[in-house]
């Protein structure tokens, strides 16, 4: 279930409303974000052994070696895993090349670091998922907006959702007006030009997560970009624990309660 607004309503609102219910599925599907049950670093496992794992992990420095009898039960590339893969990152458990009962095991590879997550469609937050609650639309938090790229980039080291401190790359800020007030947010620049931002506001750790991310598209030649702050999204972190989400960085607190966009999982 979710928290939304009546039936009707304008054109922009229902694109919202479908918009909102294919997040649902996004973070529903069998191997989406609510499945992911662990992230396992191969430096806390010099003994090559992961917990609830088969077989034997470690990494060489370019590459994560996997060793494995076949009655380990693991594939690989679909085949009966007996002897020794090299296996580069894949990051996502659509692009898995290993999997095991039904889980699929991907290779992460962050500032140097390997490791192993997996992904379990048989999860309990998965099964106990009701939904994302979310503030009603509201047209006036649809603002314009400027985005003022840096000269060169930043980056800036944030907490992270597991306690480590790592570097967020920054490439501008992005500003926008509300009640005649401008606020900017630092955000990162993504591979097709759009705008990522990772913010909290007044109502963070109480009535929404205790922070969220914002996207936007790529910004116009002069910089004009819409701001939707409706879509203003959960953290995959907020689906399961396993995640690395950074933090915001500093200045990207809002001064003001955003009652825009996704406010929390739903247990059901």
């Amino acid at each position: 279930m979710s928290t939304t607004t009546s039936s009707t309503g304008t054109q922009a609102e229902q694109d919202w409303r479908a918009w909102h219910d294919e997040r649902v599925a996004e973070v529903s599907r069998p191997y989406g974000p609510l499945a992911l049950t662990g992230t396992h670093w191969l430096a806390d496992a010099p003994d090559g052994r992961l917990d609830g794992v088969p077989g034997h992990w470690s990494a060489d420095g370019a590459a994560v070696v996997l060793r494995a009898t076949a009655a380990d039960g693991l594939t690989v590339d679909g085949a009966p895993l007996d002897g020794t893969v090299r296996l580069d990152a894949d990051g996502s458990p659509a692009t898995a090349r290993v999997t095991h009962d039904g889980r699929r095991l991907p290779v992460l590879h962050r500032e140097g670091e390997w490791a192993v997550r997996v992904f379990d469609p048989d999860s309990e937050t998965r099964r106990t998922f009701g939904g994302i609650d979310v503030f009603p639309y509201d047209a006036d938090w649809v603002r314009p907006g400027l985005f003022r790229p840096y000269r060169a980039g930043r980056t800036v080291e944030v907490p992270n959702a597991d306690g480590q401190r790592r570097g967020l790359g920054l490439g501008g800020e992005l500003a926008f007006t509300l009640d005649g007030d401008e606020h900017t947010l630092q955000v990162a620049v993504e591979a097709d030009g759009s705008l990522w931002a990772v913010l909290a506001d007044a109502t963070s750790g109480t009535d929404s997560y205790r922070f969220r991310f914002l996207r936007t598209p790529a910004p116009a030649a002069d910089g004009t970009v819409p701001v939707d702050l409706n879509r203003t999204l959960l953290p995959p972190c907020a689906f399961a624990d396993h995640f690395i989400c950074p933090f915001p960085p500093p200045g990207n607190t809002l001064p003001f309660a955003l009652r825009a966009g996704e406010r929390n999982r739903i247990a059901g």
